[in-house]
């Protein structure tokens, strides 16, 4: 098995970038991607640590972008160093992150929710900061149970502290991800919520910006949705690859490491036929 969409404690996973090698290694993962959100803090220490085990590390990111309709995440797969457009990208989403986390302290506090944003982020321990982590702290405060409750009642789209996000313009991430050397690839497709009447011209139009590759499969979609978007992949001559969106037993704990849609296990050939022969010899240098 191979897995090239996870995620540590550097943004809103579960695992340290240390724990989540050797946890990928005890289940046997041959290739991993670490691409936490609009973040390259755990990269260097998980790929020493793959160093050691036998496992081969892919560095990369996964970051957020301004769109029109439902989600788009852009990934970053293979990246070799961190460009002054990469770090320049990563500080605009941090501070449009901490924009957004302090309006949503204030609405839960307006909710009788008593949380600051200090309390927060003292207790995620890292600069990337997410409504995961307000959840764990809504939970250790007794003002829910489960962690998808402050989703249900607080966070989602429509619910009383929601507040929009603000992402990269998608050609500024093409060029930050192609200047750290790394190969641009759209994050779960079918989460901009275009109709499959009208996807093809839209991938095409992302296409144009530099984009190489789809993440055709991924645990949030059917087996037959992901054969469909590989095709398209291919048909538009682009990379396919395949993800868990793996954030540990604590966050999205469905998603089980090396596997994706229908839970099938992920198959070697999204790294070895599909992505590696385009990053050969790469590695990260902070």
């Amino acid at each position: 098995m191979i897995d090239l969409h996870t995620h540590s404690t550097a943004s809103d996973g579960t695992y340290t970038p240390e724990e989540l090698i050797t946890y990928a290694h005890s289940k046997k993962i041959k290739a991993l991607a670490l691409t936490d959100h609009d973040t390259i803090d755990g990269i260097a220490a998980a790929q020493e640590k793959a160093k050691g085990l036998d496992i081969e590390f892919i560095p990369g990111i996964e970051l957020s972008i301004q769109w029109p309709t439902g989600e788009f995440h852009l990934l970053g797969l293979g990246l070799e160093t961190a460009s002054a457009e990469l770090l320049s990208a990563i500080e605009f989403l941090r501070q449009e992150r901490d924009d957004r986390n302090k309006k949503m302290a204030e609405k839960l506090r307006e909710q009788g929710i008593d949380i600051t944003y200090d309390e927060v982020v003292k207790m995620a321990g890292t600069k990337t900061i997410g409504r995961p982590h307000f959840a764990s702290l809504m939970i250790e405060k007794g003002f829910i149970k489960v962690r998808q409750q402050a989703f249900d009642r607080y966070f989602a789209k429509g619910r009383p502290c929601y507040v929009e996000r603000t992402g990269l313009d998608l050609e500024t991430a093409v060029k930050a991800i192609k200047s750290s050397g790394g190969i641009p690839v759209q994050a779960h497709p079918l989460s901009m919520y275009v109709s499959w009447g009208k996807i093809e011209d839209k991938i095409i139009e992302i296409q144009s910006t530099g984009v190489e590759g789809l993440e055709a499969w991924h645990p949030g979609i059917r087996v037959a949705e992901a054969y469909r978007l590989e095709d398209l992949a291919h048909k538009l001559g682009m990379i396919a690859t395949a993800g868990s969106d793996f954030h540990g037993e604590k966050v999205r704990a469905d998603r089980k490491i090396g596997h994706t849609a229908g839970k099938s296990t992920i198959e070697d050939k999204y790294w070895y036929e599909e992505l590696k022969p385009k990053l050969s010899g790469k590695e990260f240098r902070l």
